[in-house]
C-alpha cells in the first residue's frame, strides 16, 4: 500500500471516517462522489489563490491538501492508489498548472480510484520538479498535524464528519522547511 494512503487511512480511523478494508474495492455512491468533488474543488480553488499569489509555502500546502483529499476518496474505496507516471514541461504559463489541475479534479466526477490517483500522482510530481519541494515530508506534517487532535482530547462529534474532511478544517502548519531553495 502506498505509505500516504496509509496515513489517509491512519486519519480515518482515528476520525471514524468509514472505509472498508483495503481490497474491498466499494464503488462510490452518486452522492459521495459529489461530496469528494466538492472537497476536490474547495481544495483546488486554495491551491489556485496560492499559484495567484505566488506563495512557494502555501502551494506546497494546496497541493498536500489537494492530495489528502485524493487519497481520501481512494481510501474510503478500499482501492489503492494507481502509481501514474506524470510529466508537464515548463511552458512559461502557469496557466497551464491550473488547466493541468482543473482537468485531472474534472476527470473525478466518475468517481473511479485511478482519477484520484492522477492528482495525487500530479500533486507529487509537481511539487518535486516545479516547486522543488520535499513532499514526503511536508505530507507527514500536515498528517501529523490532523493526527495531534486527537492528541489534545479532541474527539470530534459526528455532526462534523464531513467539516473534517474539508482542507481548512485544520490549521496547515508551517511548511517552509519543506522547500529545498
Amino acid at each position: 500500500m502506498n505509505k500516504h494512503l496509509r496515513l489517509v487511512r491512519e486519519f480515518h480511523n482515528a476520525f471514524s471516517v468509514p472505509q472498508p478494508e483495503d481490497g474491498a474495492n466499494a464503488r462510490l455512491s452518486e452522492m459521495a462522489i459529489i461530496m469528494r468533488q466538492a472537497l476536490l474543488m474547495e481544495a483546488g480553488g486554495e491551491l489556485f489563490r496560492a499559484i495567484k499569489a505566488a506563495d512557494m509555502v502555501n502551494i506546497l500546502a494546496g497541493m498536500i491538501n489537494l492530495s489528502y483529499s485524493a487519497l481520501s476518496a481512494v481510501a474510503i474505496q478500499g482501492s489503492d492508489v494507481l502509481e501514474q507516471p506524470e510529466s508537464w514541461r515548463h511552458d512559461g504559463f502557469v496557466i497551464s498548472i491550473m488547466r493541468l489541475f482543473s482537468d485531472k479534479i474534472n476527470k473525478c466526477t466518475s468517481g473511479r480510484p485511478e482519477h484520484y490517483s492522477d492528482i495525487y500522482c500530479l500533486c507529487v510530481y509537481l511539487s518535486r520538479g516545479f516547486i522543488n519541494a520535499d513532499f514526503d515530508k511536508a505530507f507527514q506534517i500536515i498528517h501529523d498535524s490532523k493526527m495531534s487532535r486527537l492528541g489534545k482530547g479532541g474527539t470530534l462529534s459526528n455532526e462534523n464528519a464531513e467539516d473534517i474532511l474539508k482542507p481548512n478544517f485544520f490549521k496547515t502548519p508551517d511548511l517552509s522547511d519543506c522547500l529545498y531553495e
